[in-house]
């Protein structure tokens, strides 16, 4: 399968999900993450979910990890150089949608991909290999990078995993570690 018709399906897809489907899926998705063991770890990166788009609410995660006093980084996008820089994420980050409807800090304490334990990745869809289709510009591949190998790499998807593998995967795709999806946690 081409990573077009499975983005293509899964937004389509994501979109017909009503508001309160979305909301009781991404509360389970929060609560199988709880199955991984990644919990002892300090710097997780989690993306805010742009309402525009149907994404997962990532707020149920966040709660998690704020119980667990952990350091919570979100993404801070340049989209001229592709880039994605990680703001920690404190009481009193201000938040503003960008052009993108991509909530985002307005400033704050940048910590470099180095430091980043495990990453919360959206997407749109992904295969048995771990490989995944998200909106296909790239950021997080440039961003998982320059992480150290080791980071933890975790998707999380509404929907479960695309039985066909992906035909068109480039050797800059960085593949994922776990995906988490409402009703299993996928190991890769």
């Amino acid at each position: 399968m081409k990573k077009q018709k499975a983005r293509t399906t899964n937004k389509l897809r994501r979109q017909n999900l009503s508001v309160e489907t979305r909301e009781e899926l991404s509360m389970r998705i929060a609560n199988k993450a709880l199955q991984l063991h990644i919990w002892e770890h300090s710097f997780y990166h989690i993306f805010l979910a742009i309402e525009t788009q149907a994404e997962i609410n990532t707020e149920y995660l966040l709660h998690i990890l704020n119980g667990k006093d952990k350091q919570v980084v979100i993404p801070k996008t340049d989209f001229k150089t592709r880039a994605m820089k990680s703001i920690l994420l404190l009481d009193n980050t201000r938040l503003k949608l960008n052009a993108y409807n991509i909530p985002e800090p307005l400033d704050g304490i940048e910590i470099t991909s180095e430091q980043i334990d495990v990453v919360f990745i959206p997407l749109l869809a992904f295969d048995k290999t771990g490989q995944r289709a998200g909106y296909g510009k790239g950021f997080y591949d440039a961003f998982l990078a320059l992480c150290k190998p080791e980071t933890i790499k975790i998707g999380l998807s509404f929907f479960e995993v695309e039985e066909e593998p992906f035909e068109d995967v480039l050797n800059t795709d960085i593949p994922l570690d776990y995906c988490v999806t409402p009703e299993k946690v996928y190991s890769f």
